[in-house]
């Protein structure tokens, strides 16, 4: 043999004859069954191609592959490995030149087939099967080191080469411990585990994909996994997505992410199973790519998914009436399986946008509330028009719960950022009131996105707070932004706030939630106008459970009661004026005594006694507007305007809305609340006396009178915020255009005619024909 190789590299033209004298040899050897002779020719072919790097192995090579190819069509075994071990030899050369001939498309066939042996024995079967996976890494190595590379990457050849890893992938024990990056398993575990190699081979495969051969190395993966129904359950599903993200190029990472958005398109009609792993394999995905480049298929992602979302409920909310007279079982079972597609969906949602930038993912916010169905939106919200009420509060819920996850760890410089205009007016509207658990998450995305100091934490649950200091609030100076902001849309926080007391569907996680807006809104936005407003708008709650216009449940007024308690305690200790505080802690003090109920510590609780009535409770029970106003007047606060009763702004929604209207359930009557003048009637009690009455009748105090009742107007019109004066005043037109109305409804009629009179009954109209010697007309008229 050495004799052979120094002639061999001595005369290098003689090699193509060299290697063609073998290859007769060899090949009728392997026909004779003279496998000893097989060897020794194999290893002769090896040693002269370790040797020999000229320019002339080319011919030499073609003869080598050509027995390589003989020996893996043979039917032994121990050829097959030969041919193998062979060709991983070959594969480890790094030639000069490239050769623009050579395919290796047999040798992908054959080795892939080899990765699928089912020998009897099962040792002979691993055996084929290791030899099959090391092949195809040798075939990858050669052709990606080779300038015609591309060639390996054609679908046809990745349809048998990724299939084939993939069959020998599954045969992992432990999937859960082989989802992070590339682990350095030992030389002897690499070649006795078939899926051990395989894996390597596979996260070696698509280490080396590029930008243009990136889909066609993973669309296989999405037909072996639909072939063998690995999609339910996932858990190999998401075991390779892991492989295939921890392997590629961060930067290709969008190219998986938008496959498996269109694989999910194509299995829309699937069972819910199948697509909650698909969306659970794409979170898995996302939750890797989110931190790294995701390319420009942000929306898109979101785009699909919200897609996907309706229609989950458009199939959930069809198996629901379509088996509405039969058995029950399977569509509960069904509907339970949409659940958690929807809840993957929601996830995947919230832990993309979570882990976006600040400006990105304040695009997605609006996006996601774009889509959100409510009155006065454009057409860029989903269509719900076919899927009912129901089905609209279901889209809305989804959808808030996907903001709400998108919302949380959001740190906006400023609240203008977090909330601007287009975001706020559709998040505050009526449409999301309809329901509890809407106005749930309403109010927490609102939390998500005003508490900038994490806060919310240490005010979770509607307490009495002894001593705020304790909590250890972080808080910051009120930015000038923050002021603007308050300014034009702080009405908007306070309706929603005042129109969500009024809900009788309100539960205890209701009124912890209003209660952490209105203290986060203390710490993060309130100045001392805020302040005032914020104290205007506690009163004005108060006077809901006291005066009850609304007819709501006794536990919901002990509820608001409770809740203004909990606030204004939280408000006096952070604004720190000693006046106020005392007069809080009083009222608390004597609410413990005499009405506990009346504290959010007793009302919540499983078993409350509450009472029949809250006509006859004492004044020392209830927050007083003048009281306050004595506290925080020798403070430096502006009170004139804590006499301005507060009313919610109405807006053009409230007229288009199925709720009923804010103009009716809004009183503007003054001088009926009992907690702006209780004081002042008591003191108006006087004797009637000859100087009372003397006073009564002078001219001059009727004078006074008047002049007062013009300061006090003035002083309203100049001190209150001019969206409650055009609430007071557009109620008050709307409430005259009514009664005019009714009033020439009255008196206004046609005259009778033969032809009939119109009437309007249960909005039908009726034509009442009158005969003509029934009618009466004016004498001038009749001669």
């Amino acid at each position: 043999m050495e004799k052979l190789t120094f002639y061999a590299v001595s005369a290098p033209e003689k090699l193509d004859r060299i290697g063609a004298y073998l290859a007769e040899r060899l090949s009728r050897d392997v026909v004779r069954h003279r496998y000893g002779y097989v060897l020794i020719a194999m290893e002769a072919l090896d040693q002269l191609l370790m040797a020999c790097h000229s320019q002339s192995i080319k011919p030499f090579v073609e003869s080598f592959l050509h027995m390589v190819a003989k020996l893996l069509e043979s039917g032994e075994p121990k050829l097959q490995v030969l041919g193998t071990n062979s060709f991983v030899k070959f594969a480890n050369i790094e030639e000069d030149t490239p050769s623009y001939h050579r395919r290796y498309d047999f040798f992908v066939s054959r080795f892939s087939a080899m990765c699928h042996s089912c020998d009897h024995d099962p040792e002979i079967q691993t055996e084929i099967r290791i030899a099959g996976i090391r092949g195809i890494q040798g075939v990858v190595r050669k052709t990606v080191n080779d300038e015609l590379r591309a060639t390996i990457w054609e679908p046809q050849h990745m349809d048998k080469i990724v299939p084939s890893l993939l069959f020998n992938m599954q045969k992992i024990e432990d999937i859960d411990s082989r989802i992070g990056p590339p682990s350095s398993p030992t030389g002897g575990e690499k070649e006795e585990n078939p899926a051990l190699l395989a894996e390597n081979c596979f996260r070696e495969l698509l280490g080396r994909a590029t930008y243009g051969n990136m889909n066609n190395a993973v669309r296989p993966v999405f037909a072996h996994l639909d072939h063998h129904r690995l999609w339910d359950p996932n858990e190999f599903a998401v075991s390779c997505f892991k492989i295939i993200m921890y392997s590629i190029q961060a930067q290709y990472s969008h190219h998986v992410i938008q496959e498996i958005l269109g694989h999910l398109d194509v299995r829309k009609r699937d069972s819910p199973r199948v697509r909650a792993g698909i969306i659970q394999v794409l979170l898995e995905a996302v939750a890797i790519a989110a931190k790294g480049s995701v390319g420009p298929t942000v929306l898109e992602v979101f785009n699909t998914l919200l897609k996907h979302l309706r229609i989950s409920v458009d199939f959930e909310l069809g198996d629901r009436r379509s088996s509405a007279g039969s058995a029950t079982f399977s569509t509960s079972s069904k509907e339970s399986d949409e659940r958690i597609v929807q809840n993957a969906i929601i996830q995947t949602i919230g832990f993309f946008g979570s882990n976006l930038p600040d400006y990105q993912r304040s695009e997605i916010m609006m996006f996601i509330m774009g889509k959100v169905p409510v009155l006065g939106t454009t057409s860029q919200s989903l269509d719900t028009s076919h899927l009912g009420d129901l089905g609209t509060r279901r889209i809305q819920i989804m959808l808030l719960r996907s903001l709400l996850m998108v919302t949380s760890g959001y740190k906006a410089t400023t609240i203008t950022n977090a909330l601007p205009p287009p975001f706020l007016d559709p998040l505050l509207s009526p449409s999301l009131m309809e329901d509890s658990e809407l106005r749930q998450l309403v109010l927490e995305v609102l939390h998500n996105l005003i508490d900038r100091h994490d806060n919310r934490a240490k005010l979770r649950g509607i307490r009495i707070i002894p001593d705020v200091s304790d909590l250890k609030i972080k808080r910051d100076k009120i930015s000038r932004q923050d002021v603007s902001f308050m300014k034009k849309h702080g009405q908007q926080l306070y309706r929603h706030i005042y129109l969500g007391c009024k809900e009788e569907d309100n539960v205890q996680k209701n009124f912890e939630l209003l209660f952490t807006s209105l203290a986060l809104t203390t710490i993060e936005l309130a100045n001392e106008e805020v302040v005032i407003d914020l104290i205007r708008l506690a009163i004005a709650l108060q006077d809901i459970a006291i005066i009850n216009e609304d007819n709501l449940p006794m536990f919901n007024r002990c509820g608001i009661m409770a809740l203004v308690a909990a606030y204004l305690n939280f408000l006096s200790q952070m604004i720190a004026v000693p006046a106020f505080c005392q007069h809080v802690s009083k009222v608390i003090e004597t609410r413990s005594l005499e009405a506990s109920y009346f504290l959010p510590e007793t009302i919540f609780k499983d078993k409350c006694n509450l009472p029949k009535s809250l006509e006859k409770h004492e004044k020392d029970l209830f927050f007083l507007t003048n009281k306050i106003a004595e506290s925080l007047g020798g403070s430096g606060y502006s009170v004139e305007r804590l006499s301005v009763p507060y009313v919610p702004q109405v807006t053009d929604e409230d007229r288009l809305s199925r709720r009923k209207s804010i103009v009716d359930t809004v009183s503007i009557q003054v001088d009926i609340l009992p907690g702006n003048n209780t004081d002042d009637k008591v003191d108006n009690t006087e004797e009637i006396t000859f100087e009372a009455l003397k006073k009564a009748i002078d001219n001059n105090g009727l004078e006074e009178q008047e002049k007062e009742k013009r300061r006090l107007v003035i002083e309203k019109f100049q001190k209150a915020p001019f969206e409650e004066i055009a609430a007071q005043c557009e109620t008050k037109a709307n409430l005259l255009h009514d009664r005019l109305a009714q009033i020439l409804e009255l008196t206004i009629r046609p005259p009778p005619s033969p032809s009939g009179t119109m009437t309007i009954t249960a909005g039908h109209a009726h034509y009442q024909s009158v005969p003509v010697y029934e009618m009466k007309f004016p004498d001038l008229c009749v001669y």
